[in-house]
């Protein structure tokens, strides 16, 4: 069992409680997917009970596991995590076990990669592998590679499309019986969800593009699948690119409609990013630039959001969420560099939250005498 020091009472809206369906975050405070590229044939391996679990031993409410491909073509790298089969399941089990453990909630997202598929990892330099090297054929809305270097897709069939809905369905039952109580849908970051959405990357004439109604439909259908597959009481994420940050691409006030329609089907919450449908598309990456996102689907779609991206201190999350901007803080580079950051942030804000693990209670001793 493990045991925690009480805090000072008090009651910031980081630490309260975030209910959604059946399942209630202890604070509002996430880790969000970051990709580790360190598994070998989508097996997780010690380093992400390592990386992971210190995250809930450091105080998150919600421990989100980095993209998981639903198909082994949906991978971006060779280093991709998966969970297409029952093995690349079973070894997340105990992931997600120790993460519950700790008091906080384990989830996982869910991506196929499309177009950005079959490429090396970020720090081998970002670029496609050829089916000869390891690397396989991938497939997009429409044939366009996502830059020069990467592999050109094939354009998928209608028939392709509803295979790839079986898949997420299928990855969220697997999640789901090894422990997972969150499912996130990845539909941003230039993937293959928000490339359907995007008119920059889905060119077709048939009902998967074309208009607003036409590019959405394919994410409907991926959002409908699994909501169908996962019991009630489990609530269901999606991620979003809000906008592409460029004229005639996907924008926030597409958004908003797609987050309206995301509802509709059982969606519980919109993770808030932005960008990334083409190189160069990014916003300014000042602190909370994407927090105007997270306000505006919450306000305007009346669905709960997440605020990510540029949130580094316990202050700056504390205001997104009295202002009513995010229900939901989701922290990563932050979270790199500082494990701890929540039980840090709760001493500053003098929380009434769980305090540092009994384990470690001779170091705060130390460092408060």
């Amino acid at each position: 069992m493990n045991g925690r020091m009480s805090m000072p009472p008090a009651n910031p809206r980081l630490f309260s409680p975030l209910p959604l369906r059946g399942i209630t975050l202890p604070n509002r405070i996430g880790v969000a997917p970051m990709c580790q590229y360190s598994c070998v044939d989508g097996l997780a391996t010690a380093w992400h009970m390592v990386h992971l679990g210190s995250r809930a031993v450091g105080g998150a409410g919600l421990v989100l596991l980095e993209a998981a491909a639903v198909t082994a073509d949906g991978r971006i790298s060779p280093g991709d995590l998966g969970i297409w089969n029952e093995a690349q399941a079973r070894a997340l089990a105990p992931i997600a076990g120790f993460i519950a453990e700790q008091g906080a909630v384990p989830g996982i997202q869910l991506a196929h990669a499309g177009r950005k598929g079959s490429t090396s990892r970020p720090w081998e330099g970002k670029a496609g592998i050829p089916p000869g090297r390891g690397g396989w054929p991938v497939m997009a809305p429409s044939a366009l590679p996502f830059a020069d270097g990467y592999p050109l897709p094939r354009e998928m069939s209608e028939t392709d499309i509803a295979g790839v809905v079986d898949a997420f369905a299928d990855a969220a039952r697997r999640a789901v019986a090894i422990g997972m109580r969150v499912v996130e849908l990845h539909m941003g970051h230039g993937y293959l969800m928000h490339q359907f959405l995007s008119p920059l990357a889905n060119l077709r004439r048939d009902a998967y593009g074309g208009d607003f109604e036409g590019r959405i439909r394919a994410p409907l259908r991926v959002a409908a699948a699994v909501r169908e597959s996962l019991p009630p009481e489990l609530p269901l994420f999606v991620r979003l690119s809000a906008t592409d940050w460029l004229d005639g691409g996907w924008d926030l006030a597409q958004s908003i409609c797609l987050s309206q329609r995301l509802k509709a089907v059982g969606v519980d919450l919109v993770d808030c990013s932005s960008g990334s449908i083409q190189p160069g598309s990014q916003g300014s990456g000042e602190p909370g630039f994407q927090v105007p996102l997270a306000s505006a689907i919450r306000r305007d779609a009346g669905i709960a959001t997440a605020a990510v991206g540029g949130i580094t201190d316990a202050r700056q999350a504390e205001d997104i969420l009295e202002r009513g901007d995010a229900d939901l803080i989701l922290l990563a580079r932050a979270l790199l560099r500082d494990p701890y950051w929540p039980l840090r942030a709760a001493a500053e804000l003098e929380a009434a939250a769980a305090g540092w693990p009994v384990q470690y209670q001779r170091a705060v001793t130390r460092m408060r005498g």
